[in-house]
């Protein structure tokens, strides 16, 4: 059984809110690794919420690893702390932690600094890419000569 009650004052959507639950109740070991949870439906009628909703939220605890779903079985908590040393987990959990709480300080919401953050890690993870290509990316206006003609790397 997940517990769950609707801020009703907060910005967050609500299926962001049961992501945040269900992911709270997985990190506090609440919910223990291979523990089947309750259908989408069957959770949504318990928590008397739209199917769509929970579903939204099932499938963004999926994406991060939190869950596994299995056509005709269910759905599982996974043990996403075996993907990481104990103490590098919880160090990680604690920066980002304390990185999302200064963008909310600036008066972001939680969809701005996932958007964000996605942005972020996908130019990072191109640079990176790039880098261990020997490629290099070339700022155009740095690298015009004096007469507006391109000048070439050496």
């Amino acid at each position: 059984m997940i517990s769950f009650e609707v801020d009703e004052t907060s910005d967050v959507p609500l299926w962001a809110q049961l992501r945040q639950r269900i992911a709270y109740l997985i990190n506090s070991g609440e919910l223990k690794p291979g523990e089947k949870l309750p259908t989408v439906r069957g959770l949504a009628s318990e928590i008397s919420i739209n199917y769509n909703t929970v579903n939204k939220a099932y499938l963004s605890l999926v994406s991060d690893g939190y869950l596994e779903s299995t056509r005709g079985r269910g759905v599982f908590v996974t043990d996403i702390a075996s993907r990481f040393e104990e103490s590098e987990f919880s160090q990680a959990q604690a920066l980002m932690d304390d990185c999302i709480c200064a963008c909310r300080e600036l008066g972001m919401d939680f969809k701005d600094i996932e958007k964000t953050f996605v942005r972020h890690v996908k130019r990072l993870r191109y640079e990176a890419e790039h880098e261990e290509d020997g490629g290099k990316i070339i700022d155009f206006d740095k690298a015009k000569g004096k007469n507006g003609s391109m000048a070439k790397e050496v």
